[in-house]
């Protein structure tokens, strides 16, 4: 395993990390027992940190994080999100009591005293610009409640308004072969401010994998089903804000990134390490096989000058017209 400093904070964090979504809720049915063995798997390949949020299962996936890194604290890092437990453009969720409430009801789920990284789960633009929340966040991380804190956002517009305030240390960002967007400000800017790269959704919700087809269905409590058209939340997180059918055929057409390596989704992976802005990609997992599958990608030889030129020319030609919601 490598690790990548997250920004300028003391946190180096494995650069293949897990987000918990999946294992939480939103993705179909899911199993407490292989979460745990896949969590188990994970920190013994090296993996040192793990994604989070308060509304992923309604705290299970905090539960679950608990149980699986209990007398290892000190060593396994958690990222938390807040704020869509309630109403996400209601300046009083911002609020101290709020925020406070919300980073309390996480820590006693995880059973921790302190969370490593707080995250604003994809607030609106105009509330960052108008509430007083990254002050409350300073006084939780003055207080010890928190160790650091960040951005979940939705649009590079967002992030860069993120980075005029000096003590976020982190952003979490839709970034993979189909959301190429960031690397062209967001990134350059947030390394030269020493602020980390989280890359979610590093593999298209699973367009990235190569094993969907167009015929392919989704169960109803899965968002890849209730969200494929931006009906609950910001289309960009299921799909990468591509149409389904859209998505398989272009998916189709990446399949040469996996010719003399393991599979495309590996591939895909690699290519988000290949980033040097990127800190660590923080794909989802339900199971021990799809940890590995994932961490195989640590193997992988990086994209030539070459490839990468190809891979950025197929964005801008045949990708970013079809992304839909805004980025």
């Amino acid at each position: 395993m490598n690790y990548r400093q997250l920004g300028n904070s003391e946190l180096k964090l494995s650069e293949i990390s897990f987000g918990t979504w999946g294992i939480g809720g939103d993705w179909g049915k899911s199993n407490d027992e292989d979460a745990l063995t896949a969590i188990d798997r994970a920190m013994e390949l090296g993996v040192n940190f793990f994604d989070t949020a308060d509304v992923y299962g309604s705290g299970r996936s905090e539960e679950l994080l608990r149980k699986a890194t209990k007398g290892r604290e000190d060593e396994i890092y958690i990222a938390s999100k807040f704020c869509r437990v309630g109403d996400i453009h209601d300046p009083k969720t911002y609020s101290e009591e709020s925020v406070r409430s919300y980073c309390e009801d996480s820590l006693k789920r995880l059973g921790r005293e302190r969370i490593d990284l707080y995250q604003i789960h994809c607030p609106p633009l105009e509330i960052l610009k108008n509430t007083i929340v990254f002050e409350v966040l300073d006084k939780l991380q003055q207080e010890g409640k928190i160790r650091h804190y960040g951005v979940s956002v939705e649009t590079v517009e967002e992030g860069l308004f993120c980075l005029t305030n000096p003590n976020v240390a982190a952003l979490q960002v839709i970034f993979n072969l189909f959301r190429q967007k960031p690397l062209e400000e967001l990134f350059p800017k947030a390394k030269e401010q020493g602020v980390g790269i989280l890359a979610r959704v590093p593999l298209a919700s699973g367009l990235l994998t190569g094993k969907f087809t167009a015929q392919t269905h989704f169960a109803k409590e899965d968002h890849r089903h209730f969200n494929a058209n931006g009906e609950q939340f910001n289309v960009g997180e299921t799909f990468a804000g591509l149409e389904f059918q859209k998505g398989v055929e272009l998916s189709n057409q990446l399949s040469w990134i996996a010719e003399g390596r393991e599979s495309l989704a590996a591939a895909a992976l690699r290519w988000i390490l290949d980033q040097e802005a990127v800190t660590c990609a923080i794909p989802g997992f339900k199971n021990v096989r799809q940890v590995e599958q994932n961490l195989a990608a640590l193997e992988e030889k990086p994209f030539s000058e070459q490839e990468l030129m190809k891979l950025r020319n197929f964005y801008e030609a045949s990708v970013k017209e079809y992304i839909r919601g805004p980025y």
